[in-house]
């Protein structure tokens, strides 16, 4: 059996190349993945064996699963890319939204809320039910959950989540936070 140049092996082989590029529906404007199988049919040249059968098949398969396997690690990147503008983006945004229908707003970031000031606190107890300033005390300060307030003070869930929706309610009007001075 007569041993061939690798530059000949390339110009016999060139055309499984892009047809393999073409079956896969691989768009390569700056042929990297023609450099990808080349550099497959390199290493299939190299590792070919005679007795294992045809060099076609053998040439065939390894170009195939190599450019497989770049697709695959593209797409690995990609994945990873978005992950890290999501994560970027999640953090630059504090991830605080507000979403109603087609809009999203930013919430004011926690910290800079006035927990620690207690005229603000006291202004905003004297504006509230009994009940409202419960939901906001051990809701919002205390950072207690629905149900461990609901057992402290001896009602339903239900009846705490309806006291938080009341204090939300009042929150969202700009006369109620002009009154309890809460500018935002």
């Amino acid at each position: 059996m007569e041993k061939f140049t690798f530059d000949q092996v390339v110009e016999q082989n060139k055309r499984r190349i892009h047809y393999h590029i073409h079956k896969l529906n691989i768009r390569d404007p700056h042929q990297d993945f023609f450099q990808e199988g080349l550099c497959a049919l390199w290493n299939a040249y190299d590792a070919y064996r005679p007795e294992k059968g045809p060099m076609g098949t053998y040439f065939n398969f390894i170009i195939r699963n190599r450019l497989i396997d770049r697709i695959r690690k593209e797409k690995r990147h990609q994945e990873k890319k978005e992950a890290v503008i999501q994560a970027t983006s999640t953090m630059l945004s504090d991830g605080n939204q507000l979403r109603r229908q087609e809009t999203a707003a930013s919430l004011q970031n926690i910290d800079s809320l006035p927990i620690l000031d207690e005229v603000f606190w006291v202004q905003m107890q004297t504006h509230l039910t009994a009940n409202q300033w419960k939901w906001i005390r051990y809701y919002v300060i205390e950072n207690l959950c629905i149900k461990e307030i609901a057992v402290q003070e001896k009602t339903t869930p239900d009846a705490v989540k309806s006291w938080g929706r009341q204090v939300r309610r009042k929150l969202r009007n700009d006369a109620f936070r002009a009154k309890i001075g809460w500018d935002i």
